[in-house]
């Protein structure tokens, strides 16, 4: 987790800094490769090689050439990449340059995924955004230029001031510039943004509702399979060979390493998270050799619970295959689930479970009720 940004947009709620100087964010790249180090010594992870690489923020792309380099090449030391490794950088198109675009390439990144949230200045400048419309074409063909052929570019669906045209525009315009995969979320506003603060104040805003939102996805949808894309979950649709092993690895089960300040993990069915104050987490990772803060050990039920809601997301779940991976009767366990989703017209008819499309547009409100009964879903313990 790279925290550190050229200005906070309106809606973000994740761990995020601006305005840090630039010992401070190579002190921090240090501390990073300190914790790294520190898990590759681990019998979790000793002698393994790394599947994914996924570097999110905040705007890793905010980090100056030098910095990059040191980073990746730090990872790559200590925790040596597998052959065909997937190694994501998500960037800011503000920030990108010619030159970075190679530095990342030469590091050994295989994907950028560019923040573009919309392609038009006055939705840009409502909600925050650092970068400007002019910048999005830009950075999309430096990054082709610079030998990517897999370049994600992220959409908002909803955001203050965005009516349905202009939204809809955004993504024929991400058509026509040839992205490789369009993921495509819904605005969201949690309590810690400034959108929120504004509609709690009663500040007036121009924001359409859920139903309208998901309808725009939609539509979104069809726009993109009519231009030769495929959905390959209710949030991002590819064309050609594209693969997500980050994705995919995850929602079935992989191990992940939580590396920087408030990062998350998976490890053998214990879930982690660090420090979410970033000089808490380096004086712990420096002091203690880890940056971690809490954790919750999963039983063997809530494993297999927690990959069925993930893998819902794909739009389609394989029971036999996920009761295989885990030794457990996932038929029966998910059926009270399953049997809601039926019941309440979300899956397609017959045999298996696969989401409707009216049920893709809205997958995030449907999958706690995979959930277990203690925490508000279907699904039974025992």
């Amino acid at each position: 987790h790279i925290p550190f940004c050229r200005k906070r947009c309106r809606f973000c709620y994740f761990k995020v800094e601006t305005e840090v100087p630039a010992e401070e964010v190579h002190a921090y790249v240090d501390g990073v490769l300190a914790e790294a180090r520190a898990w590759s010594s681990t019998p979790l992870a000793a002698g393994r090689a790394v599947d994914f690489l996924y570097v999110g923020g905040g705007t890793p792309s905010y980090l100056s050439n030098r910095a990059i380099e040191m980073l990746l090449s730090g990872l790559r030391a200590v925790l040596p990449l597998a052959d065909g490794a997937e190694v994501t950088f998500e960037c800011e198109p503000g920030t990108v340059r010619p030159e970075k675009m190679a530095t990342l390439r030469a590091a050994g990144v295989t994907r950028v995924s560019l923040g573009v949230e919309s392609f038009d200045d006055d939705v840009l400048d409502a909600n925050g955004r650092a970068h400007d419309a002019k910048h999005i074409a830009p950075a999309f063909e430096m990054a082709r230029e610079a030998g990517f052929t897999q370049i994600n570019l992220d959409l908002i669906a909803g955001m203050v001031g965005e009516p349905k045209a202009m939204f809809l525009a955004g993504v024929r315009a991400a058509v026509a510039l040839g992205a490789d995969s369009v993921t495509i979320y819904q605005m969201e506003i949690p309590g810690n943004t400034a959108v929120f603060r504004d509609v709690r104040d009663g500040v007036p805003l121009s924001l359409p509702p859920w139903s309208e939102r998901r309808a725009w996805v939609g539509e979104a949808f069809a726009l993109l399979e009519g231009a030769g894309y495929r959905l390959s979950s209710g949030y991002t649709a590819v064309r050609g060979p594209q693969r997500f092993v980050y994705r995919d690895s995850l929602w079935h089960g992989a191990d992940l390493l939580p590396v920087g300040v408030s990062a998350f993990g998976h490890l053998q069915g214990v879930h982690v998270q660090n420090h979410k104050d970033r000089a808490t987490w380096l004086t712990s990772v420096l002091g203690e050799g880890r940056g971690w803060q809490r954790g919750y050990a999963m039983s063997a039920l809530e494993r297999l619970v927690r990959e069925a809601v993930l893998q819902l997301k794909l739009g389609w779940l394989d029971v036999d295959a996920l009761g295989r991976a885990h030794g457990l009767d996932a038929g029966r366990i998910l059926a009270p689930g399953i049997d809601v989703l039926r019941g309440q017209g979300w899956l397609e008819p017959g045999e298996g479970v696969r989401l409707r499309r009216e049920a893709w547009l809205r997958v995030d409100t449907l999958l706690p009720t995979l959930f277990l009964c203690a925490h508000g879903g279907c699904t039974e313990a025992a």
